[in-house]
């Protein structure tokens, strides 16, 4: 059995490291290659770098930030933000990173996956998939633009799309958790994996240490992403992966 991840993520706006709750009144944490370098200290499995601000603003992820964040570490990083085409995608990779990740720019041209996936290979293509619960329907519900913009699309169908398309691996942020530290949305990563093959990373209600091992004891998920707890230090990644281990979590 393959061994569960413990990924940070890092949100950037403006050069800086940001986080907030639901997606919105961020606040800075500091700067993203001084912040990956603690991770990579602490022994993060993988980093996730997301550009927050860059489709808003109709512009490309900040290449000299991926550069000098990929110098500071030497595990997988994933990034994503403001990518249009593949050649954004090449920059990127060329620039550090290990896989792209496309959440916006998917949904407004699916094709951009299998683009991505044909030129890479689809271990190199994440789709990153925030979700809101609808609260008349109870559909689980696909959003962009940094969860700015809701879509008629369903996020279950919409990741069996994504996964036929070429995607590798899905990260998925449940927006109705996100930094709320009230534990992982088990049902919409139940009901994730069972509707795809491919890895996923679950995102969002990261607030205690059993939150992690519930996530990975009652949802298929290979590997888990937190942001305010480790940037805040109220957890490290060493105590999540000790106290894993010791619940029969098979961790790195």
């Amino acid at each position: 059995m393959l061994a569960k991840r413990i990924i940070p993520c890092l949100d950037i706006d403006d050069n800086r490291v940001k986080k907030g709750v639901n997606f919105v009144n961020l606040s800075d944490v500091g700067d993203p290659a001084v912040i990956a370098a603690e991770y990579e200290r602490q022994g993060a499995d993988e980093l996730v770098f997301l550009d927050i601000t860059a489709t808003n603003q109709k512009r490309s992820t900040m290449i000299d930030v991926v550069e000098n964040v990929s110098r500071q570490v030497f595990m997988p990083l994933t990034v994503g933000g403001g990518i249009r085409d593949v050649q954004d995608m090449q920059k990127l990779l060329k620039a550090g990173a290990d896989k792209i990740s496309l959440n916006s720019a998917a949904v407004a041209n699916p094709q951009l996956i299998q683009a991505g996936a044909q030129k890479f290979g689809n271990q190199c293509i994440v789709v990153a998939i925030d979700v809101k619960k609808d609260q008349k329907t109870g559909q689980k519900m696909v959003y962009t633009h940094g969860g700015k913009q809701s879509t008629e699309l369903d996020a279950i169908e919409w990741a069996k799309t994504a996964v036929t398309l070429g995607a590798g691996e899905l990260l998925i942020t449940s927006m109705d958790k996100d930094g709320t530290k009230s534990g992982f949305d088990l049902e919409l990563y139940q009901e994730m994996a069972a509707a795809v093959d491919v890895p996923i990373i679950a995102s969002g209600g990261a607030g205690k240490i059993t939150d992690f091992i519930d996530v990975f004891k009652k949802a298929p998920v290979d590997g888990a992403l937190a942001a305010s707890v480790f940037h805040f230090g109220e957890l490290t990644i060493p105590q999540v992966k000790g106290k894993l281990a010791a619940a029969g979590v098979n961790v790195r």
